[in-house]
C-alpha cells in the first residue's frame, strides 16, 4: 500500500512540462512583443503627410479699450485662438487651411469704448465690423476659403 505523501507530489514528468509550458509561452509572448516593437518604430514605409493648402488672412482690431480677440487659424490649422484683455489696436496675419471659412470676433471688457474689426483674405478687405459700450460685440468672417486663381 503506498503512502499518501507520495501520491500528493507531482512526478519529475509534470513538473518538466509545466517547466517547458511557462517557457514556450514566454518565447511566444516576447516574439510577439518584439514583432510590435519593431511596427511601432519602423517609420520607413510610412507616407509624410500631405502638406494642407493655405490662405493668408490678415485680421485688424482698432479702437480704444481692451478687448478679448478670437480668431481662426492662431496655429495655422485653422483652430481658434483667443488673445484676452488686449489693449488696442491689434493686428495679426496667419495662414488658414483653404476650406475653412476665418474669422474674427472682439468683446469690449467691462470699461466699454468701441472697437472695429477688419478681415482681409490675400490682401483684399472682406469685412468690417463695430463694437461700442459695455461689453460690446462685433465679429467679421469671411466665405470660405478657395485655392488661389494665380
Amino acid at each position: 500500500m503506498a503512502s499518501s505523501t507520495e501520491s500528493e507530489k507531482p512526478g519529475p514528468d509534470r513538473r518538466g512540462l509545466d517547466r517547458r509550458g511557462l517557457a514556450i509561452a514566454g518565447a511566444v509572448l516576447l516574439a510577439c512583443g518584439g514583432l510590435v516593437g519593431y511596427g511601432a518604430l519602423n517609420t520607413e514605409d510610412r507616407p509624410a503627410p500631405r502638406a494642407v493648402p493655405t490662405a493668408e488672412v490678415t485680421y485688424e482690431v482698432t479702437g480704444t479699450g481692451t478687448v478679448e480677440i478670437s480668431y481662426a487659424g492662431g496655429a495655422g490649422d485653422g483652430t481658434a485662438a483667443v488673445e484676452k484683455a488686449v489693449t488696442l489696436p491689434w493686428k495679426k496675419t496667419v495662414r488658414v487651411p483653404v476650406g475653412s471659412s476665418p474669422s474674427v470676433g472682439i468683446i469690449l471688457d467691462g470699461k466699454g469704448g468701441e472697437a472695429g474689426c477688419t478681415l482681409a483674405i490675400r490682401g483684399k478687405h472682406v469685412q468690417r465690423a463695430t463694437a461700442s459700450g459695455t461689453y460690446g460685440r462685433a465679429t467679421c468672417s469671411g466665405p470660405q476659403l478657395t485655392a488661389s486663381k494665380s
